[in-house]
């Protein structure tokens, strides 16, 4: 059977789906890099909020996807970009996520990180700011979960120039009882974020970065780059102290990255492994056992698909993770808070489909369909 798919152009074209999924199976930790998944949040779809309500957040479902990510031997990213932090997810749900997801990661033995930040305010003084920092830290700590320092929308405001960040991050890594993971989100998922590290001029505000790194080496277990720039990513990794990891962020050139070359590679911490999951385990398993032409056969296919997901205006690439968990079956239906199921548009989704099917993601590629069926019967496509 077929089905019929619209274009950009606006014009149906007929598509063929597949019948049998790619073969994936759980696994143990991977050897060879760290690999962490950020992990998207599950609406509850029978909640009555709007957009500008708190987020409310189907917890079952929520937890059992991290439930999958972990038995194939990913680590979960909680409470991070993917989960929709500052873009329907607030400060309230974002530390009941951490405190559900860490006990969970406990009971069932899987790794995570947690997203800390400073959502609670929207601007202030440097001194409110590291506050704000100190207490989503504490949180995070108290659970038991390692953290993943991110970029402060609030700090982007109101910093003056490079020493602040400096003064900013340097007292939380003083404080952290055990070593962090930096992150630096790019612009282009963030626009609010502009100007980072104290420069637009992205070499100027890599010293700095590098800078604060340096003078911690010992309380930076990583940095998070999430630049879409593999050139830089890696003349980044190469000044990097000595134990502190790269994870790489950049969901446009990931399967490079994590191979890596005679001086290096990147470990990974991608919202792109949320659909991508098994069969991105299934290559970094290749990859533990030194086949790196496995790991690229296996990897290199889905880049279309990522970069297809994260195109401009990259920020709302939520919405076609989500969507692929539904077409996947880990979720009963294509609701997001914040109502960002609308962010995207029905050719969008439909070329995502294609994609994703074509390699073979979904594990009941009938379910797939007849969901796509569903979405597209309510747009019009009756045919």
């Amino acid at each position: 059977m077929t089905i019929r798919l619209p274009g950009a152009d606006g014009a149906l074209r007929t598509y063929e789906p597949r019948t049998e999924p790619l073969a994936a199976t759980p696994g143990a930790p991977f050897t060879s890099r760290t690999v962490f998944s950020a992990a998207h949040v599950v609406a509850d779809p029978f909640a009555d909020v709007s957009p500008d309500s708190p987020a409310a957040v189907d917890w079952d479902a929520t937890l059992a996807f991290r439930r999958h990510l972990w038995a194939h031997g990913l680590g979960v990213a909680e409470a991070m970009d993917t989960a929709q932090r500052g873009m329907g997810l607030d400060w309230a749900g974002a530390a009941e996520l951490i405190r559900r997801s860490a006990a969970e990661a406990k009971a069932a033995g899987g790794r995570i990180v947690c997203g800390v930040g400073t959502d609670q305010i929207s601007g202030g003084t440097l001194a409110a700011i590291r506050a704000a920092y100190e207490e989503q830290l504490a949180l995070v700590e108290e659970s038991g979960a390692r953290a993943v320092l991110m970029a402060s929308r609030a700090l982007a405001a109101t910093a003056a120039g490079p020493e602040d960040y400096q003064e900013v991050y340097g007292h939380l890594l003083r404080q952290a009882a055990e070593p962090v993971v930096l992150h630096w989100l790019g612009p282009m998922f963030d626009p609010a974020l502009t100007g980072y590290w104290g420069s637009a001029d992205l070499d100027a505000a890599t010293e700095v970065f590098v800078e604060i790194i340096a003078a911690h080496p010992d309380k930076v277990d990583g940095v998070k780059v999430s630049l879409l720039d593999a050139r830089r990513e890696i003349d980044l990794r190469r000044r990097l102290p000595r134990g502190v990891r790269c994870y790489t962020g950049d969901d446009f050139n990931y399967p490079e990255l994590i191979a890596g070359d005679e001086q290096g590679f990147s470990h990974a911490l991608l919202g792109v492994f949320d659909p991508l999951g098994p069969l991105a385990a299934r290559a970094v398993r290749t990859l533990d056992t030194g086949d790196t032409a496995g790991f690229r056969a296996l990897l290199d296919p889905t880049v279309e698909l990522s970069r297809h997901l994260f195109q401009a205006p990259t920020r709302f690439y939520k919405t076609g993770v989500v969507f692929l968990a539904w077409l996947a079956g880990h979720q009963d239906h294509f609701a997001m808070v914040g109502g960002l199921q609308s962010a995207r548009s029905l050719p969008h989704l439909a070329r995502a489909y294609e994609l994703a099917d074509g390699l073979g993601l979904f594990p009941d590629p009938k379910l797939a369909e007849d969901r796509m069926r569903t979405l597209l019967a309510l747009y019009g496509v009756t045919r």
